[in-house]
């Protein structure tokens, strides 16, 4: 069974930091993208960033400059640092990766969301 675990959301005020972690275990073969999305109250979910196996990244444009997205490939983890939060970041986030299960199947999986609220 795969399982992917975000940690690292919490409340913080508004130009302060946060790193979000999400990593996948059980049974695969390795990683192919892995995907931060996010979605606030009342509002579609989002893409924030990704990033391929081979580390090739891409960001909203509303997070560009400000976040900034890597992987450990040993690890099986994928990071969100975010700097300079606004308020309108406030959303819960989630991750989303792309698993070999085996060598001809590959799989998307979700994990279960970390909250990030930005607040004076």
């Amino acid at each position: 069974q795969v399982q992917l675990v975000e940690s690292g959301g919490g409340l913080v005020q508004p130009g302060g930091s946060l790193r979000l972690s999400c990593t996948a275990s059980g049974s695969f073969l390795s990683t192919y993208a892995m995907t931060w999305y996010r979605q606030a109250p009342g509002q579609q979910r989002e893409l924030v960033a990704d990033i391929t196996g081979a580390g090739i990244t891409r960001y909203a444009d509303s997070v560009k400059g400000r976040f900034t997205i890597s992987r450990d490939n040993g690890k099986n983890t994928v990071y969100l640092q975010m700097n300079s939060l606004k308020p309108e970041d406030t959303a819960n986030y989630s991750c989303n990766a792309e698993l070999l299960i085996t060598l001809w199947q590959r799989r998307n999986y979700w994990g279960q969301g970390t909250q990030v609220t930005v607040s004076s």
